[in-house]
């Protein structure tokens, strides 16, 4: 089989650039590791910049049941300080919303392989040569590698800036009190060795994402149960927001070895997208805004005849502030969380400043 693009994964990145380069006329093909819609480790913010690009791609999140955004509240052991966020931002599953642009995709004419893995990967001459699980050999003209947190083999990226954290989410359905208590915000707890966020997703559930210190989740005993313990007995209202709160999901889901700080600066020859390009601390929730910003550049460059290696070098030179922020944030976050919460009771505003320091800037959107 021969294709203009292959685009490894079907996520956020992905789905989105193939749905532009299919409206461009040219031949497209997804390779996606899952065979249905799934969950992922995600916070499923989404920020105004991710709203502009879903805009773009005709994806109606209303429709789809995404839940509106006005606040960030923030709190650990003490009292919480809440602010309205600085832009618009809504809410909904990676589930849904992956599979909404998969579907779009398809319909824009790119051809989606699902529940297949690429093995290898081969540049011969100006081609490449993907060799998939099942023995399945694609020629194509140009990679896209979107692969989110998933490496492929021979391709991996490095170990970013803050390596060190390990991410656990799980779904609620809260007591119809907590529900009405947690509103339309998100909101972010500070607990010792970590911090987790908490918000209201589509059909009356609440998305619990978590990330801690694999040293220090080591110590609290290393496992989903032992971190919850922890975060509800430094978090009273995390205790609070999840009494007899019954679990939406058979176990967690989890990922460890996030290479959080990471800003790609070059290109081999691939056209990295989403967090193969650049992985920014959750608590900013701009993780999607970037991975679709990723897309659309790539395909705008691509499309224009410049090289992977040009498209590379701008994402590094647009993005690479914007992640060190968030990153250094985040560190001092996970490090000095009562100092963090005490920051933001002096200076309320530091959250809106943090959040704006953290966006892409409007002037680097798409049109």
């Amino acid at each position: 089989m021969t294709t203009d693009v292959l685009i490894i994964g079907g996520g956020l990145a992905g789905a989105a650039a193939a749905i532009e380069l299919a409206h461009a006329g040219r031949h497209v093909t997804i390779i996606e590791r899952s065979r249905a819609p799934q969950n992922k480790v995600c916070g499923e913010f989404l920020s105004a910049e991710a709203l502009h690009y879903l805009a773009h791609l005709n994806i109606d999140i209303a429709k789809l049941g995404a839940v509106p955004l006005s606040s960030v509240r923030l709190t650990g052991s003490g009292t919480a300080v809440e602010r309205p966020l600085p832009f618009a931002a809504m809410s909904l599953t990676r589930r849904c919303l992956d599979e909404s642009l998969l579907q779009q995709a398809e319909s824009a004419g790119a051809h989606v392989q699902r529940g297949c893995t690429v093995e290898r990967l081969m540049q011969q001459g100006d081609k490449w040569l993907a060799k998939l699980a099942g023995g399945e050999e694609i020629n194509a003209l140009t990679i896209f590698l979107a692969a989110g947190k998933h490496d492929l083999r021979g391709f991996h990226r490095p170990a970013g800036k803050q390596p060190n954290l390990v991410a656990f989410k799980m779904y609620w359905r809260l007591q119809p009190e907590q529900t009405r208590a947690l509103g339309h915000a998100v909101e972010l707890i500070t607990n010792r060795g970590g911090y987790a966020g908490l918000q209201p997703v589509e059909g009356g559930l609440a998305n619990l994402c978590c990330l801690i210190h694999a040293g220090h989740l080591r110590r609290i005993g290393g496992n989903w149960h032992a971190l919850l313990q922890h975060m509800q007995s430094q978090s009273p209202h995390l205790r609070e927001r999840l009494h007899h709160a019954e679990p939406a999901l058979p176990k967690p889901l989890t990922v460890a070895s996030i290479p959080y700080g990471f800003v790609r600066e070059s290109s081999d020859g691939l056209w990295y997208l989403g967090d193969q390009a650049a992985v920014i601390p959750s608590f900013t929730g701009d993780g999607m805004s970037l991975a679709l910003h990723t897309a659309s550049l790539a395909v705008t460059t691509y499309l224009s005849g410049q090289s992977a290696h040009t498209y590379q070098q701008t994402v590094a030179r647009q993005l690479r502030r914007q992640v060190a922020i968030a990153t250094a944030v985040s560190k001092a976050v996970v490090n000095h969380p009562r100092a963090s919460l005490m920051l933001a009771k002096l200076w309320p505003s530091s959250l809106a400043f943090i959040a704006r320091r953290t966006r892409i800037a409007s002037e680097l959107l798409a049109p």
